[in-house]
């Protein structure tokens, strides 16, 4: 249904904006992740979506009608955990979920140098956010976006001081999403600066025969265990079967130059013709030059991610021997900008699952 045939239904039948959707703001109240405030973005087609205030603002379930889009781990939602940056004790607070934002000055493994040491994924998804505003549609008034925003620091005294500004907006009658990250550095050094937007998807969206779509060229990270999925002799280009070799840490990872449109953008998503529904997600390569792919088809734990980022997951350390790794002199700013869009229309599922060939 067009949106100017909705908006007019929407003007003559309801009166109260909530009928429709909007965002409502909430406190978990059980569970690990008791006292964590979270908020129900619900954009009136169906997508509806979890901010996790308390953890970056990032998403965690994420739901089209029926349909559940993201993975959640067996833990899920988990109080704030500031202290949870050495090693691999990122993964005890990891909920997987729509979009877990990994840096901000570290993406990859637990590593040590002369610079420092830093865990998994770094800290900025374990810091709580401060919300700034929350803007709520109002059908009477004509105004159909809404959008929260908040202010995430990650701070220690003699630095880094990097600050991340994000606003998660929609608009009533859209199945879309869209994230504008703002970073800075509020030091007065330099600091190192690496960002990814962890993106896992799981069952139903996720499922065997699936298409993961991504135009580019596709690189094993150069473990034993990616080399076993990325390979010439399987179609890692659709999910799989649940997968023995994937119980407990099996997995897969790789490494994607992807190609971007005349205009610089970058499409990838998932696209399951059987239930008709895919999620497209849309950035600028000049932000995220890279895009990775995991794939952990472990049974009762299976999912895939999509994971754009300024370095593929490598770390500081390989970055800077890279020399990709970027620095923020003092007061300096760099903008990135995600979208996701849900997809029913049979022709446009056909079209997106064929737009990688």
């Amino acid at each position: 249904m067009a949106a100017k045939t909705i908006q007019a239904d929407w003007l003559s039948k309801v009166g109260n904006s909530a009928q429709i959707g909007g965002i409502e703001t909430s406190v978990l109240d059980n569970g690990p992740g008791r006292g964590t405030r979270m908020a129900w973005v619900n954009t009136g087609t169906g997508l509806r979506y979890k901010v996790v205030i308390d953890r970056g603002l990032d998403i965690v379930d994420a739901f089209f009608n029926a349909h559940s889009l993201a993975w959640i781990s067996h833990g899920g939602i988990t109080a704030v955990r500031p202290d949870a940056n050495t090693g691999l004790e990122w993964l005890w607070t990891f909920a997987g979920g729509l979009l877990t934002t990994c840096g901000l000055t570290h993406i990859g493994g637990p590593e040590s140098d002369e610079y420092g040491q830093r865990g998994l994924h770094g800290r900025i998804s374990n810091t709580a956010a401060e919300v700034e505003s929350i803007v709520q549609p109002d059908i009477r008034a004509g105004r159909l976006d809404m959008s929260i925003t908040a202010c995430v620091r990650q701070s220690r005294v003699f630095g880094p001081n990097v600050e991340l500004r994000r606003t998660i907006s929609g608009r009533l009658g859209e199945p879309m999403l869209r994230v504008r990250d703002i970073v800075t550095n509020r030091g007065n050094t330099p600091t190192p600066h690496m960002l990814l937007y962890h993106c896992n998807f799981g069952y139903p969206l996720a499922d065997e025969g699936v298409d993961i779509v991504c135009k580019g060229k596709w690189v094993s990270r150069g473990l034993e265990m990616d080399d076993a999925v990325f390979n010439d002799k399987r179609n890692y280009r659709r999910c799989s079967a649940p997968l023995e070799s994937h119980r407990g840490g099996g997995e897969g990872c790789a490494f994607i130059d992807a190609s971007a449109d005349k205009a610089g953008i970058c499409t990838a998503g998932l696209a399951n013709r059987k239930l008709g529904l895919a999620l497209v997600m849309r950035y600028k390569k000049k932000q995220l030059p890279w895009i990775s792919n995991w794939q952990h088809w472990g049974p009762g734990e299976y999912v895939t991610a999509l994971e754009p980022g300024t370095n593929p997951p490598i770390g500081q350390a390989a970055a800077r021997k890279q020399e990709t790794l970027i620095h923020l002199v003092p007061g300096e700013s760099r903008t990135y900008e995600l979208e996701m869009e849900v997809l029913t229309d049979t022709s446009q599922v056909e079209g997106f699952a064929r737009s990688a060939d």
